[in-house]
């Protein structure tokens, strides 16, 4: 475990680096709308007590939910004024306290940079324990802010991506009026038209499916207000055969078969009748 910890010591440094870039004046509960915590390939949902970035710059995490979701039972008694937490799994025990920094793995003592705590009935410790006291290797993107736990020793990309200013979208997607329309194309050397708008979303760090029939049936929200941003969709048939995405005053661009990446009308003949909806991401 030890060699665990020396081996992603890097890890750490570069979390506090952009812990400190993301800290805000505000409140806990501001903050904790901006991060969100990852397990290897899935996202943590924390339906009530959030993740939280202190004073201090260190990102706390309620313990009970974070530690179930890694295998571990959890067992809490009150000690006087502090809470005192037994964490179990087949390979270790962990005995931590409230207001202590000093914690207990198998019967060795380890020191925390800062201690568990206790806030509004939730106890909470901060996110670098998992590393200092079971070895993850822990990721911090700042872009997104979001903090990955590589629980099974692998590098994991984030699964949620920060929305992104419409604005840019828009400025993306009018760069590349023009680019020829190339069936199966997903480059500036020639798109169709999920290639085309998948490209522009991954330009803002946004992952989608390849087909506009995988983008209609899996991708963002169905919506009825369409706004600049949002993607169209259009069918052949029942076949979801088409994707645009809205610039506004009923207008969408896209990579068409007849013209490359066009803008067109909502309301022409064509495109119109072949309107099936929607999304927004």
């Amino acid at each position: 475990m030890i060699l665990l910890r020396k081996k992603f010591i890097w890890f750490f440094a570069f979390f506090t680096f952009g812990l400190l870039a993301v800290m805000h004046a505000g409140t806990a509960q501001a903050a904790s709308d901006e991060v969100r915590i990852q397990i290897n390939d899935y996202l943590v949902t924390f339906p009530d007590a959030k993740p939280y970035i202190d004073g201090s710059s260190n990102l706390q995490v309620p313990l009970r939910l974070l530690i179930e979701q890694l295998g571990y039972q959890m067992e809490w008694s009150k000690n006087e004024q502090a809470i005192q937490v037994t964490l179990s799994s087949k390979q270790q025990k962990v005995v931590l306290q409230t207001g202590d920094r000093q914690v207990l793995v198998n019967g060795k003592s380890v020191t925390l940079e800062s201690p568990p705590l206790l806030s509004q009935q939730t106890v909470y410790v901060p996110f670098r324990f998992v590393s200092e006291t079971f070895g993850y290797q822990i990721q911090w993107d700042a872009v997104n802010k979001l903090a990955i736990i590589d629980a099974d020793g692998q590098y994991h990309a984030p699964v949620w991506y920060a929305p992104k200013p419409k604005a840019s979208i828009l400025q993306s997607a009018y760069n590349y009026l023009g680019v020829p329309y190339v069936w199966g194309g997903s480059s500036p050397n020639g798109f169709d038209c999920s290639g085309y708008v998948g490209y522009i979303f991954q330009l803002s760090g946004v992952q989608l499916p390849r087909t506009s029939a995988e983008m209609y049936s899996s991708a963002g929200t169905r919506v009825m207000d369409i706004q600049e941003g949002d993607l169209v969709f259009f069918a052949e048939g029942r076949r979801t055969s088409h994707v645009g995405i809205y610039i506004g005053n009923d207008q969408f661009i896209s990579a068409t078969s007849y013209g490359g990446v066009t803008v067109a009308s909502l309301n022409s003949g064509y495109w119109g009748s072949r309107y099936i909806g929607a999304k927004r991401l």
